[in-house]
């Protein structure tokens, strides 16, 4: 019968994986995951504003026709929606935007805010 007992080697070998593992992850985010470097707002396809994302900011934004706002919280170098006075609340539901590429959009007022950076932008497994 084998000796069922869990040895010093083991504990190595388990190490040595997960090491491997945090460096190949940190390696991909630092070359793949390029975080953007400033945000465009559009509001109905026409430019609204463009702001640094290294730079704090709450911007106002009025939506398509006058018909309503959405607040654009800039911190932490991302980009999130935290107040909309339209039904759904759509885009203060999405998660904070940063790398290059990401955007987040409120149909209602026709607002749209894309992550812009130097690099190329990311896409998921379905969109590539």
């Amino acid at each position: 019968m084998k000796d069922e007992r869990i040895k010093k080697n083991d504990f190595w070998f388990a190490g040595l994986v997960l090491a491997a593992a945090v460096v190949l992850f940190t390696g991909y985010r630092f070359f793949n995951g390029e975080e953007g470097t400033y945000v465009r707002v559009t509001v109905d396809g026409t430019l609204y504003g463009e702001y640094p994302l290294n730079k704090e900011t709450e911007i106002v934004i009025d939506g398509a026709g006058g018909k309503g706002t959405n607040e654009l919280i800039i911190k932490d170098r991302a980009a999130t929606v935290a107040a909309a006075d339209c039904a759904d609340k759509l885009c203060v539901k999405q998660r904070a935007v940063s790398n290059n590429g990401e955007s987040i959009i409120c149909l209602p007022h026709k607002v749209v805010i894309t992550v812009i950076g130097t690099g190329e932008a990311e896409y998921d497994g379905i969109s590539r």
